[in-house]
């Protein structure tokens, strides 16, 4: 009983190690990576691992930082799972390669940091694409294609090769110096100028793709082009006249620029201070027109704006003081009439030089301070008129100075001046009237009877 206990507790254990399936390989060996009591796992995707095998070494920049735990086959692709130090520093898409240690050395996984980093790190349980992984050439390979080159490669013609080249800058070396040495200036500039050259190849695409897009029309203008070009020979005749036309023109232009040039400097200086005199005044210039054309009430007197101002009702008022400096005539002589004798008998007499004189004795009766000496300064210009022609004046009774005589029928013109003249000194109420027949009497009748009525009219 006891023996066969044993039979089967020896199967059942045999069983148990079978099912746990240790190997050979899953031992420690003496030396290996310490990785630590916390490492990370990582995986990587191969597509050919050569010989690498479980324990051997991953390394960072030589240094050896953790192992190889396993290696399994899924989907073609090799599976290597590997720890890690918890220590390592690396950005999350580092790259793996498959490295040997010497030309007959042992395969290690290094890990390097890509031209890209990112700022992620490489953490416990993440994967490495296939596309991040690479490996080393074989022995066996670079052997194989060595002794390819060596047997059935181009190794005879290197000789030919060799011997051409010998011949063709035999006696040329300067120049063949000079034109490397162009070339790898010129290579230079392009490799400076790359970006340039990429702009310019991309503006070129995108030039294609509008030109793609624009295709319906660039083969609808091909289309109608040879029509084009036919309407434009059948019309060839006038456009040679047109062309000698312009030419002529050209030829007078030149001319007549040429005679004007002077008079057409000359306008421009003139016109120089004028249009800086209005680039000066700036928006006054434009603003004035608004105050022009309301003047002298112009809008901003009358209320706030324009419809304001045009709906300003009867019965407001606004404030306007004007002052006026009028110069009535130039300085003229003391004669109040020029001379009876000097009056033209035919043709009109000039009205400018006819009274100076008098005109002179208004503009002082103006500029009189009061009415008394305004009167005084008129006496002169009425006794001028009776110096000439006394018959015209009378003298007063009481001492009064000559006066004009009163002419009823002379029309409201006569009435205006000459009654005016005529009229009694201020407070006498006396007034005098002589009717047309008593001054035909006292003057000459054909005279008065022509020149009354007139003047009247």
């Amino acid at each position: 009983m006891t023996r066969r206990v044993m039979i089967l507790l020896s199967v059942l254990a045999l069983a148990m190690v079978t099912g746990c399936g240790f190997s050979v390989q899953k031992l420690p060996l003496p030396g290996g990576a310490d990785v630590g009591d916390n490492p990370m796992e990582v995986t990587v995707i191969f597509p050919d691992v050569l010989d690498l095998v479980p324990q051997s070494t991953v390394k960072v920049a030589d240094v050896t930082v953790g192992k190889i735990t396993d290696i399994t086959l899924k989907d073609d692709k090799a599976e290597v799972r590997m720890v890690l130090r918890d220590d390592v520093d690396l950005p999350s898409n580092a790259v793996a390669e498959i490295r040997q240690t010497s030309l007959l050395g042992e395969k290690f996984v290094s890990l390097e940091a890509p031209s890209n980093p990112t700022t992620e790190r490489l953490a416990d349980g993440d994967r490495i694409k296939e596309s991040s992984t690479n490996r080393n050439p074989e022995v066996e390979e670079v052997l194989g294609a060595l002794s390819l080159v060596l047997n059935g490669g181009g190794v005879a013609q290197l000789k030919t090769i060799s011997s051409e080249l010998n011949k063709a800058l035999g006696g040329r070396e300067d120049s063949a110096r000079s034109v490397l040495t162009s070339l790898r200036t010129f290579m230079k500039q392009l490799d400076d100028n790359k970006g340039d050259v990429v702009t310019a190849i991309e503006s070129l695409n995108n030039l294609s793709k509008q030109v793609n897009k624009q295709k319906p029309s660039i083969t609808s203008a091909l289309d109608e082009l040879p029509a084009a070009l036919d309407s434009i020979d059948q019309q060839r005749a006038d456009l040679v006249k047109m062309l000698k036309a312009l030419a002529r023109l050209g030829k007078v232009g030149t001319r007549v620029i040429k005679v004007s040039k002077a008079s057409t400097i000359d306008a421009l200086t003139q016109l120089d201070p004028v249009l800086t005199g209005l680039a000066r005044s700036g928006d006054d210039f434009a603003n004035a027109f608004s105050v022009f054309l309301t003047y002298p009430f112009v809008d901003e007197s009358v209320g706030r704006d324009p419809q304001v101002a045009r709906n300003l009702h009867m019965g407001d008022y606004v404030n306007l003081a004007i002052k006026l400096d009028v110069k009535l005539l130039a300085d003229g002589g003391e004669t109040a009439c020029i001379p009876l004798g000097q009056i033209p008998t035919n043709g009109d007499i000039d009205l400018k030089d006819l009274c100076d004189g008098a005109l002179k004795k208004v503009k002082d009766c103006l500029d009189a301070p009061n009415l008394e000496k305004c009167l005084k300064a008129l006496d002169p210009v009425l006794e001028a008129p009776c110096t000439i022609l006394p018959q015209l004046c009378t003298t007063g009774a009481d001492g009064d100075k000559p006066k004009l005589l009163d002419l009823d029928d002379g029309g409201s013109v006569i009435d205006d001046l000459l009654g005016g003249l005529n009229r009694p000194a201020p407070g006498s109420g006396r007034t005098r009237s002589v009717p047309l027949p008593r001054a035909m009497d006292a003057y000459d009748p054909s005279l008065a009877r022509i020149l009354l009525p007139g003047v009247a009219q």
